[in-house]
């Protein structure tokens, strides 16, 4: 098989392409891979009503880039001020918010009921149901998170306890 210096010229050619790329080829391989489908993806996607898709699309970034994540960092701050905790105590605010505002983002035309009609025409159900369980899904969420900090803050507790009893 090969001796050090065959090694030595694999490990070189390695060094090189990544010195050239920045990672490995098996990284870039999968990120063609991706390109490809999204390509294929967008072929299928724009076969329909392409102005109406791309001014969405475009529409969504500069709508979430200009408006958007201004407000999401204003609020974290603010939250930030508000609530003098850790930063970890803060997240269980954050991840609810987030989860809540992407659904309603991704849902907004039915959550606001703008396209109960056309929902309706071509899904055969009510679309008076998304505004009830968005809201009850965020509730959810935010319960979920307060439970999961009520029983992180216990365990934490009794850790502390248990340290100061056996010093």
């Amino acid at each position: 098989m090969g001796g050090p210096a065959e090694l030595r010229g694999d490990s070189m050619r390695r060094s090189f392409f990544r010195r050239g790329y920045g990672d490995s080829p098996l990284h870039l391989l999968l990120l063609l891979c991706s390109f490809a489908l999204t390509a294929y993806a967008g072929v299928r996607l724009l076969r329909g009503d392409w102005l109406g898709i791309v001014l969405w699309l475009v529409g969504a970034a500069v709508l979430h880039d200009l408006v958007l994540l201004p407000l999401y960092g204003l609020a974290d701050r603010a939250l930030q001020r508000a609530v003098p905790a850790p930063v970890s105590y803060v997240n269980f605010v954050r991840v609810p918010a987030f989860v809540s505002g992407l659904l309603l983002l991704v849902w907004f035309p039915l959550i606001a009921g703008t396209q109960r009609s056309r929902y309706e025409r071509s899904a055969g159900l009510p679309a008076d149901v998304f505004w009830p369980r968005w809201l009850l899904i965020t509730a959810g969420l935010f319960a979920v998170s307060a439970l999961w900090l009520a029983v992180r803050t216990a365990v934490w507790r009794a850790r502390e306890r248990r340290r100061d009893a056996g010093s």
